[in-house]
């Protein structure tokens, strides 16, 4: 494995890291087993599985309520997704492999926001370039460098992704893919490259062995290229921030089939400012 000060250059230089071997085969094994249990949709159904949070049934049969209801039906946390399946998504919550990245990129006061699985199965073509903040971003209010800016060697940045592979994926069976640096552009993607991204020679796709973690912040430009593999694309998403941001009003919810150690409790808790009404995972935290 890579020493942290190898892992932090790489990252600040391309906008994405690959630990490969971050899980055994025997644990990539068990996740894909629970995920096998859970009977889920075909891929071509929909392409995400095991979100969170998500919008709940009530929300759903709310469009006659009245605003307020439906606003506070809004600030409820909904559902735990895929961490309800079991201990094992639950133990990627603080994964070693990945702790030291995450403190380095976003500080001490860490939030998870969101979760989801993505899989899909040969012939699939799904998912354009796109970046959350910077350049290229579809929101202007978020501007160049606003979300990856560096002072007094840290970085500040919003959110960051953490993917782990449970199944093969690459250049030659397609999956995650992005323009590396991009995540520091102070111009917008250009359209050819936006129209072309399958074959343009400024898109890779890294290599991800089943049982990597793939971390790649979200000013970077990414997306999915179409999958060629004979094999099923399997991925657990979880996206972290800095604690006192947040995506959405809706929160993920501790799951009721797992107890949760207190370093995971944390991560779940409502945003908050750093250190002041946000405790640090990495101190006086019993894990």
């Amino acid at each position: 494995m890579q020493d942290l000060e190898m892992q932090q250059y790489l990252f600040d230089l391309n906008g994405y890291l690959v630990i490969e071997n971050a899980l055994s085969p025997d644990e990539v094994a068990a996740l894909n087993r629970l995920i096998d249990e859970q009977n889920l949709p075909p891929p071509d159904v929909s392409p995400r599985f095991g979100s969170a949070p998500t919008l709940g049934a009530s929300m759903l049969k709310a469009e006659d309520a009245p605003e307020s209801k439906r606003h506070e039906e809004r600030q409820r946390p909904v559902g735990a997704g895929f961490l309800n399946w079991g201990r094992p998504f639950c133990d990627l919550l603080d994964h070693p492999a990945i702790l030291p990245i995450l403190r380095m990129r976003l500080g001490d006061c860490i939030r998870l926001d969101r979760i989801y699985g993505m899989y899909m199965r040969k012939g699939m073509r799904y998912g354009k370039l796109h970046s959350d903040y910077g350049a290229s971003a579809p929101h202007s209010g978020a501007g160049p460098g606003e979300y990856y800016a560096f002072r007094s060697n840290q970085i500040y940045e919003g959110f960051i992704v953490v993917t782990w592979a449970l199944t093969d994926a690459g250049p030659e069976h397609g999956g995650f893919c992005c323009v590396p640096g991009s995540h520091k552009s102070n111009y917008r993607l250009p359209q050819q490259i936006t129209d072309e991204h399958e074959s343009s020679p400024h898109v890779v796709m890294p290599e991800l062995p089943a049982g990597s973690v793939l971390l790649f912040s979200e000013a970077l430009t990414h997306g999915t290229a179409g999958w060629r593999a004979e094999h099923e694309r399997r991925t657990l998403l979880f996206k972290y921030c800095v604690s006192h941001l947040a995506w959405t009003s809706r929160r993920v919810e501790e799951p009721s089939a797992v107890e949760l150690t207190p370093r995971q409790r944390i991560l779940l808790r409502e945003p908050g400012d750093p250190l002041r009404h946000f405790p640090s995972l990495f101190e006086d935290v019993a894990v």
